[in-house]
């Protein structure tokens, strides 16, 4: 998403029209997903939908992992309790993983990445266990989001952003910003 690339993600109509873009925000845990999500939700004036919470709040699981301390994610239950939720737009989706997303929901989609020496402290004072942190550091190391996010999106609509401190968040959030007003401009409705 660079400063002259608004005209690089208009990408076509949806499935179905909608006024305001939708956009997932997703990277491994502690790359600063909902950090990014509440503040860019702020800033554009779009829904913050924070899967995480969804999936517990509806229990939209199959219960909990004891071993990596996490739900057990029901894709079909969560998958059909979006869907019309998705469909008027307006929301920044976050979510650790992307690929298990239905392609026309999104217009935009962000890949956070943080460096591991900012991502293993992060991840630490969470309390995760040696284990989750492990896996969470090398699913970082070999991209593992930011590779899901390319196969199951257009190449156009992926955009990988570094997310190592506030002030990179703040850019982040404000090239999010751009490229929402951008879309709108874009995709009007005559």
């Amino acid at each position: 998403m660079d400063s002259d690339s608004g005209s690089d993600y208009g990408g076509e109509a949806p499935s179905y029209p909608r006024d305001l873009p939708n956009i997932l925000i997703t990277g491994t845990p502690g790359t600063g997903k909902t950090t990014t999500s509440e503040m860019a939700a702020e800033a554009t004036g779009l829904t913050h939908l924070n899967v995480g919470d969804l999936v517990k709040a509806k229990s939209l699981h199959e219960g909990l992992d004891a071993e990596f301390d996490s739900y057990i994610l029901d894709e079909d239950k969560l998958i059909d309790e979006m869907e019309d939720m998705m469909r008027s737009g307006g929301k920044i989706v976050d979510f650790h993983t992307c690929d298990i997303f239905p392609e026309r929901w999104f217009d935009l989609i962000i890949v956070l990445r943080t460096d591991n020496s900012v991502l293993y402290p992060r991840l630490e004072s969470r309390g995760y266990n040696p284990k989750k942190i492990n896996e969470n550091m090398e699913c970082e190391i070999m991209q593992v989001v930011l590779e899901d996010a390319r196969e199951s999106y257009a190449e156009e609509i992926v955009i990988e952003l570094q997310s190592n401190s506030i002030e990179e968040m703040e850019e982040n959030v404000s090239r999010i910003k751009a490229w929402k007003d951008h879309w709108i401009v874009n995709n009007k409705k005559d």
